[in-house]
């Protein structure tokens, strides 16, 4: 076994919703916790899919054919430009062994989505981690950290578990600054939900940056989570290489047809995303009448900054709310109106 891997730990998922109501011996619970839509996906989907349902005993379609082109069409970038994995975390899984090697280091913050360190130490590479100021991402710090050996630099906007982001005249001023040879990788998987006007558009930046390149994801506003499919938009030299460690059917036809059909129905994500922008603003209206800091949330979740975070985390588990503990507070995602009630009347109960 590669010693390397002795320091790192698999992935471990949270109590059920079962375990949870038998342990606490309660009859409610709801899952807060890994940033779903709570509205679902587009009721188009299910339709689709029982078409599916006849050719189960076929291999997909390993090149991706319709959501490359739907997506294509609606991103207007080049279908060459496009690279489809079972989820972000394959996508980033794919990136890292194909561009990092030992000797090499990336640049992240030291509060981010972890998965970036993870797959980095796998590869043998090395991990600089910038603190986040005010909790977001210290671009400046970030750039005086690369040199030669710097293979990416891995932005997470907005930020999980933060939920604040970078401007698009920090980003432009973070990519004047960063060498040709290492790429600048703008995870994006919460853009749905972004309702600040000065978030940058980051695929026209993709015409000026031929390092720079974008992550996005049907799991969260979508709602496709099960389904596992996520993609990478970047310029064709770096995707054609990239694609070489892929799995040759990584992206079930399920995710596919799911991904393409959900796609089609802006609508539905319109209306996700109105409810949750209403709801932020409640969850933030609240908070500021608690003694607690929060950080301003451009995502579908809250971070919430408490000492006694395992604390806090136990009173909501035991009145039937999962939500995800931090060494330095927790996150809760935005649920519905009846479930963000609920977790707010277990806030100002434990606050006052």
């Amino acid at each position: 076994m590669k010693e390397r891997i002795l320091q790192l730990q698999p992935y471990k998922p949270g109590k059920s919703a079962e375990d949870i109501k038998r342990e606490y011996n309660i009859t409610h619970v709801v899952k807060l916790a890994s940033n779903e839509n709570p509205y679902g996906c587009s009721p188009r989907v299910a339709t689709a899919l029982q078409d599916v349902l006849k050719n189960s005993a076929i291999y997909p379609d390993g090149h991706t054919t319709k959501l490359r082109e739907k997506l294509a069409d609606f991103l207007q970038v080049k279908e060459s430009q496009l690279l489809f994995g079972s989820g972000l975390d394959e996508v980033i899984q794919m990136i890292s062994r194909v561009l990092l090697t030992e000797g090499d280091n990336i640049v992240t913050a030291n509060e981010t989505f972890p998965q970036y360190k993870h797959h980095a130490i796998i590869e043998g590479a090395n991990v600089r981690e910038i603190p986040l100021t005010n909790g977001i991402f210290d671009l400046d710090k970030i750039a005086e950290a690369i040199d030669e050996q710097t293979k990416i630099a891995w932005i997470c906007n907005p930020n999980n578990p933060t939920g604040t982001y970078v401007s698009e005249d920090m980003l432009r001023s973070f990519l004047e600054k960063v060498p040709v040879h290492t790429i600048v990788i703008c995870d994006e998987a919460y853009l749905e939900y972004v309702t600040a006007t000065d978030f940058p558009q980051s695929i026209p930046l993709l015409n000026e940056f031929k390092n720079l390149m974008v992550l996005r994801t049907f799991s969260k506003a979508y709602g496709l989570a099960s389904f596992r499919i996520g993609y990478a938009i970047g310029h064709d030299e770096i995707i054609e290489k990239i694609n070489i460690a892929r799995l040759p059917f990584n992206t079930s036809t399920f995710a596919q047809v799911a991904a393409y059909t959900a796609l089609d129905d802006q609508t539905f994500i319109n209306h996700c995303t109105k409810k949750n922008a209403e709801n932020l603003i409640r969850y933030e209206a609240v908070l500021q009448e608690l003694p607690v800091e929060f950080y301003p949330s451009q995502t579908n979740f809250i971070f919430i900054k408490w000492k006694k975070p395992n604390d806090l985390f136990n009173h909501l588990l035991t009145n039937g709310y999962i939500v995800r503990p931090f060494p330095n507070g927790v996150r809760i995602t935005i649920g519905t109106n009846e479930q963000n009630e609920g977790v707010i009347n277990c806030l100002r109960d434990y606050f006052t």
